[in-house]
């Protein structure tokens, strides 16, 4: 009976323990965060941002200032709080990539393959991609995140994201709720949070599109879409396809009414 008292009074010291260093890890965690977003190097990009807005270019040699993002052409402010949504003269549900990439075809006259030739950038070049996403969603500070959920297809795109969150495939049978399924979980040192629960989203959400400390580079949903793809040994889907635009559609529907805090940093 000792033995046993023992092992068991053993067990729940190594368990508190656990506990303890977990709380302590996320304490310092949260450190390491607040001291990130202090100063953060997004301001840069948002720079860059406004200067590739304004720049005429494309074969008509036009800038995207009237670009309609949903709130009228050039109307910048609180535009991406507004997206995903669906726009009429695209007969599709867009989020800010997408809709962008539909701006440099439509008004500037570049194909798409130029247009999406390099999307995704390096620490040393960023993408036009990336910083005009920069220079845009920081125009939505401190609104309320307000995508489109009333026409049909808003509908069917939330709904999509949805079942593609918690569909398995690929070579190790994943889902994004293989990862982002069950609280608690965590990889190495990173929590990874219930993305379809509204109390995790709103957060995360919230802070994107983001400048990735560890990778001194600035990123973007679409991007983050691509590369969970890519974790996961799925087949990376196509730059603004509906698959990662249902999926921001859902994640961003999941945060709905959150102030929007970004551009953020992340780790």
């Amino acid at each position: 009976m000792r033995a046993l008292a023992f092992a068991v009074a053993l067990t729940a010291a190594l368990a508190g323990a656990r506990t303890a260093q977990a709380q302590d890890a996320s304490k310092e965690i949260q450190r390491y965060r607040q001291m990130i977003s202090e100063g953060s190097p997004a301001e840069l990009f948002e720079l860059e941002g406004e200067a590739l807005w304004k720049k005429p270019q494309g074969p008509k040699s036009v800038s995207l200032e009237k670009c309609d993002l949903g709130r009228g052409p050039g109307v910048l402010k609180g535009a991406y709080a507004r997206l995903p949504r669906y726009f009429k003269d695209a007969e599709r549900v867009m989020d800010l990539e997408t809709r962008l990439l539909y701006c440099m075809t439509t008004l500037q006259g570049r194909s798409p393959e130029e247009a999406t030739k390099r999307v995704f950038g390096t620490a040393d070049n960023p993408s036009e991609m990336e910083s005009l996403s920069a220079y845009i969603a920081a125009q939505s500070r401190g609104m309320k995140l307000d995508p489109g959920l009333a026409h049909p297809k808003e509908k069917e795109s939330v709904a999509l994201g949805r079942a593609l969150y918690f569909h398995r495939a690929g070579a190790w049978d994943f889902s994004c709720a293989s990862c982002h399924g069950e609280e608690g979980k965590r990889i190495r040192m990173q929590d990874l949070p219930v993305l379809y629960k509204p109390e995790y989203a709103r957060p995360i959400v919230a802070t994107w599109p983001a400048y990735r400390v560890s990778t001194s580079q600035f990123v973007t949903l679409q991007w983050r879409m691509n590369d969970c793809y890519r974790q996961m040994r799925t087949p990376e889907p196509n730059f603004g396809s509906e698959t990662t635009v249902a999926l921001i559609h859902f994640l961003t529907a999941t945060a709905k009414g959150e102030t929007y805090r970004g551009p953020g940093s992340k780790r």
